[in-house]
């Protein structure tokens, strides 16, 4: 294989966001949504902290 070779997929989805140039703007948006935010760490202790943990099969009575 030569190093020039790029797939099909490849070469749909470069042809693609050269056609729909706003693609990147939505991606980086939904990802900002979902995943670029800050964490309290402070408040993941709590969380950690305050956590009541189920017994291993619920339905057993002690």
């Amino acid at each position: 294989m030569s190093k020039s070779y790029e797939s099909e997929a490849t070469l749909f989805l470069k042809q693609y966001k050269k056609d729909h140039p706003e693609t990147m703007e939505k991606q980086l948006a939904g990802r900002a949504r979902l995943w670029d935010k800050v964490v309290d760490t402070e408040q993941q202790e709590q969380y950690k902290a305050a956590r009541v943990y189920q017994q291993p099969y619920v339905y057993l009575t002690k």
